[in-house]
């Protein structure tokens, strides 16, 4: 028996995958590697190359592994970027988790973990957001992450699927130095990329209704995330019952610039961010409580603001 990991060769899948097997648990992934790495897979984990949307192929690929349980990760996640590509963006997360369902539903999977996101709550008007704040997503990208969760739970109600929902802050950091983030729109890596070629690292919009003028958000360490997919997967295999949502927050925020700040402690680099236009779809300031997830996941932040720069220092050089 496995897992499969769908997006198991990205950043965040990748982290996941390694924690199964901490966990010792077998696991499977498929991913497209359009934003992956096929070195990020261990060996001895079976790799299915395959856009999840291909619905045949993916049935058949199935058909080769004794999968009970899925974790669903693939998809198109720049929120920024799915303002101007709306159209792929709901294909490859809306039609793909479509086109999953239909694949699980054909070979009798009836357990999922989805990866959800905080873009379903749009820019909240509260300090604190919990599971019952209203959505309200400002981004294609968000939107298709709520539809997720609806089609999933509609399938659950249809079928009896277990199923929960993981809503992710910034995940940042590293858990082993041969996995990074190398996305070319998240804050860290660009951060770290700017400082390894010489240049001055970007802020984009410093005029946002902040202390400091620039978002505020939720940073959490990609290994603790890992860790609450293990937990929910083992929990609802086991029988056991969870909410369809949970936050996995810190209920911390941190601004762009103070990141800039330890991001210069842990480095020894001194620089000044450069200051440029904001970008479409980024919320002023998202923080959640991760208190639900504290009682049924074990959720908890293992890791300090400077461990996570440092982590992903060391990871994004190798």
């Amino acid at each position: 028996m496995a897992i499969l990991v769908t997006g198991g060769a990205g950043y965040i899948g990748a982290h996941i995958v390694r924690a199964f097997d901490e966990a010792g648990l077998d696991s499977v992934v498929v991913d497209d590697l359009s934003s992956g790495h096929r070195e990020f897979v261990p060996d001895d984990v079976p790799f299915i190359d395959l856009n999840i949307t291909r619905t045949k192929k993916l049935t058949e690929a199935l058909r080769r592994y004794d999968i009970e349980a899925v974790v669903h990760l693939a998809g198109f996640k720049y929120a920024g970027v799915s303002v101007e590509r709306p159209l792929h963006t709901y294909q490859q997360n809306v039609q793909g988790t479509v086109s999953l369902l239909r694949a699980m539903a054909e070979h009798g999977i009836g357990t999922i973990v989805f990866s959800s996101s905080a873009a379903v709550y749009g820019t909240p008007d509260i300090a604190l957001v919990t599971e019952d704040t209203p959505t309200a997503p400002e981004s294609p990208y968000g939107e298709s992450k709520l539809v997720g969760e609806w089609i999933i739970a509609d399938q659950a109600r249809a079928t009896g699927l277990r199923h929960t929902s993981l809503r992710y802050f910034n995940v940042v950091g590293s858990g082993t130095p041969d996995l990074y983030d190398s996305s070319p729109h998240n804050l860290f890596p660009l951060v770290i990329r700017a400082l390894s070629e010489g240049h001055r690292p970007k802020i984009f919009g410093a005029d946002y209704p902040t202390p400091d003028g620039t978002c505020v958000r939720d940073y959490v360490h990609v290994a603790d995330l890992a860790q609450a997919h293990v937990v929910a997967a083992q929990k609802l295999l086991a029988g056991e019952s969870l909410e369809p949502v949970y936050n996995l927050g810190s209920g911390d925020g941190v601004s762009v610039r103070q990141i800039m700040t330890a991001v210069a402690r842990a480095t020894g680099i001194d620089f000044e961010p450069q200051v440029v236009d904001r970008r479409p779809g980024d919320p002023a300031r998202i923080v959640a409580s991760g208190e639900r997830a504290a009682r049924d996941l074990q959720w908890a932040m293992r890791h300090t603001l400077d461990e996570m720069v440092t982590s992903a220092w060391q990871a994004g050089r190798e």
